[in-house]
């Protein structure tokens, strides 16, 4: 058994590390298919471990592979943990990822005209690409099947690695190179605290292994501690709150959701891949495996649930008012990933990773769609040069309609299911900050539909507004970039109704997430069928807030385009408010950038120049020359100097020996 699970961490890695070391000896076609194949194969075996749990003729695993070291009785390992939870997040991040690496061969296939003639980086750009996405998908496999806190952290730090290199692939571009920088330090934010929570587990727990942790977790559920002074802190609470600070920075929560809108620099299928399956859904997959101990803390659950919220509506807006349309998809992952995180906080862990599970087909889907749609207005993204390309465009128009109607929960589409089961665990909680919580999520419904249909119709409807030479050249794009669109496309539409009663309402997740009764909400909703579920949401007012934001966006963008202009204007400080993303953006560059660099010119001048080179270094040296001076000066060269400086001291030696 464990081998299988070493072929699905590790076939990724071994495509990843030919096509990165032997790329120019295997070539283009070489790279991709050694780096798909690999993926393909770990995908594969992903979907056999997830239908063996599904037919019940598979136990969960939960053993070492590697013993690293054992220090003061803590045991560092490699080890695999693959129940439910891991075998949905493998087939997940597997499949979706081999849908990015078959689209990339058709989106790369020109890359090196994105880089100056004769640039050494463009001549193996193509191989590169296939290595890091590869090599990102076994870090976020090392994470999910993790079975301890070192080797998750490993998986963190992986992802965070490679999302670096992918976001600033295109090197050559000043904007990519400060979006992954960016990228890099707020993530690195993110996990100190992350590495903090961990150091707190292992102090206290004596132990990184999960199975120990959660185990002895009741125990210290009423230890407090004190971190300064005589204030006493229950320890679950800083133990949560800090490993929840990593979530924030992975999975992009206010106020460390900065760094995922310009992670748009880098290619699309990239794009897609951090933001459906891999990178952003870490921190959820890890609150949701660490729910033995969230709920021991109700003060942690309060918590995420208000920064969820609050990442869920304000994060939405944005993408009102964005004319790129890999960035409305982008904020509409933050919004989402909201949602999620406003799961987990009411402790709706199921419902949560059920959302993850869904928003990864249809986003990939978007993002994908995107890219497909850039392909063909030779890379234009600006949706208010496009237009009318339904007709050019058919594949991509129905998957991309797909995906968007999955996006704002339809009824019968994936994203219904997920989405509605957020929203009545939310309305049913008692947590602190549900109520505002609630009414946040639920007018985020209108929010999304109405900046997902402004997208869908400014791209694919109304007026041609692109040039006459792109309008001459619009075509739907190759298969090999149409096809992953069609196998997104249909869990998109299909998935969410097929698994709602079983991993929501039913106990797929049990023994695997730990639920406290009295924070059960999911149990109080009380459609356990699919059917049910689905008539309940057909007439409520998730539905009807839904189709309100999809008729708001046909009147505006489709009937009267020029309305747009006219709230534009009357509404000009709002829009410059969101247009400027509340100005987080320049409150940061000001307050840590601007902080960080007079910080470091302040120990420029006083502890380099000041102290370092001007009393050490130089100090010394004009100690040296002066005492050198005040030597030479006694060195005069006369024999009665000389015999006066003796007498001296035999007279000094006489006064220190009498006395």
């Amino acid at each position: 058994m464990e081998k299988i699970y070493l072929a699905i961490a590790f076939t990724p890695l071994i495509g990843a590390i030919i096509a990165g070391f032997w790329g120019a000896q295997i070539g283009r076609a070489g790279a991709h298919w050694v780096t798909s194949v690999g993926v393909g194969i770990s995908a594969f075996l992903s979907i056999i471990v997830l239908l063996g749990f599904i037919t019940g003729h598979r136990e969960a695993f939960n053993g070492s592979v590697y013993i690293w070291m054992i220090s003061d009785g803590i045991t560092f390992e490699v080890g695999f943990l693959v129940d439910t939870l891991t075998a949905m997040m493998m087939a997940v991040v597997t499949f979706v990822s081999f849908c990015v690496h078959i689209y990339t061969i058709g989106y790369m296939a020109h890359d090196e005209e994105n880089w100056p003639t004769g640039s050494k980086a463009g001549t193996n750009s193509y191989q590169r690409f296939f290595s890091y996405i590869s090599l990102f998908t076994f870090s976020m496999l090392l994470l999910v099947m993790s079975n301890n806190f070192l080797q998750l952290f490993f998986g963190w730090e992986a992802v965070g690695l490679v999302s670096y290199l992918l976001i600033g692939f295109w090197s050559n571009r000043e904007t990519a190179i400060f979006a992954n920088m960016k990228a890099f330090l707020v993530n690195r934010v993110g996990d100190f605290g992350f590495l903090l929570g961990i150091a707190a587990v292992a102090m206290y727990f004596n132990t990184v292994d999960y199975a120990e942790v959660f185990a002895k977790a009741p125990e210290l559920a009423n230890t407090q501690i004190q971190i300064w002074g005589d204030t006493s802190w229950s320890l679950m609470t800083v133990i949560c709150i800090l490993l929840f600070v990593g979530a924030m920075g992975k999975s992009a929560q206010v106020p460390l959701h900065v760094w995922l809108p310009d992670s748009m620099e880098g290619p699309t299928p990239i794009s897609a891949l951090i933001h459906a399956a891999t990178m952003v859904t870490a921190g959820i997959f890890m609150v949701a495996r660490m729910s033995p101990l969230y709920e021991l803390s109700e003060t942690a659950l309060s918590f995420i649930l208000i920064i969820g919220a609050t990442t869920a509506f304000f994060t939405g807006l944005i993408g009102l008012v964005q004319n790129d349309i890999k960035r409305v998809v982008a904020y509409s992952t933050l919004s989402q990933l909201g949602y999620m995180t406003v799961a987990l906080g009411a402790s709706a862990y199921a419902a949560g990773i059920f959302h993850l599970m869904t928003h990864a087909f249809f986003k990939a889907l978007l993002f994908l769609a995107a890219g497909s749609v850039i392909i063909a207005m030779h890379h234009e993204q600006d949706m208010r040069k496009m237009g009318g390309l339904k007709k050019y465009m058919p594949i991509t128009y129905w998957t991309s309609l797909i995906g968007s109607l999955a996006l704002i929960g339809l009824p019968g589409f994936s994203g219904f299911f997920s989405k509605d089961s957020i929203i009545e665990a939310v309305h049913h909680s008692q947590i602190p900050g549900a109520g505002y919580a609630y009414l946040m999520v639920i007018l985020g419904v209108f929010i999304t539909a109405l900046y997902s249909f402004r997208m869908f119709f400014m791209v694919f409807h109304g007026e041609e507004r692109m040039d006459e030479h792109t309008k001459q050249h619009l075509h739907e794009s190759p298969r090999v970039v149409t096809v992953p669109l069609i196998m997104l496309a249909i869990p998109s539409v299909l998935i969410g109704g097929m698994t709602v009663s079983g991993v929501v309402f039913g106990d797929w997740f049990k023994d695997v997430i730990y639920v406290a009764p009295a924070h059960d909400v999911l149990k109080e909703i009380g459609f356990h069928s699919t059917i049910g579920f689905f008539f309940h949401g057909l007439f409520a007012l998730p539905t009807l807030l839904a189709a309100a934001g999809v008729g708001v966006a046909y009147m505006i963008y489709m009937k009267n385009p020029e309305i747009a202009d006219k709230i534009k204007s009357a509404a000009s400080p709002l829009y410059t408010l969101l247009d400027k993303k509340y100005f987080v953006d320049e409150l940061y560059q000001a307050v840590f950038a601007g902080g960080s660099r007079w910080l470091g010119k302040v120990f420029w001048k006083v502890g380099d120049q000041a102290l370092i080179d001007g009393l050490i270094v130089n100090g010394s040296a004009r100690s040296v020359g002066f005492l050198a001076g005040v030597i030479r000066q006694i060195q005069t060269g006369y024999l009665y100097h000389y015999a006066f400086a003796m007498i001296l001291g035999l007279l000094l030696l006489l006064a220190l020996f009498v006395n």
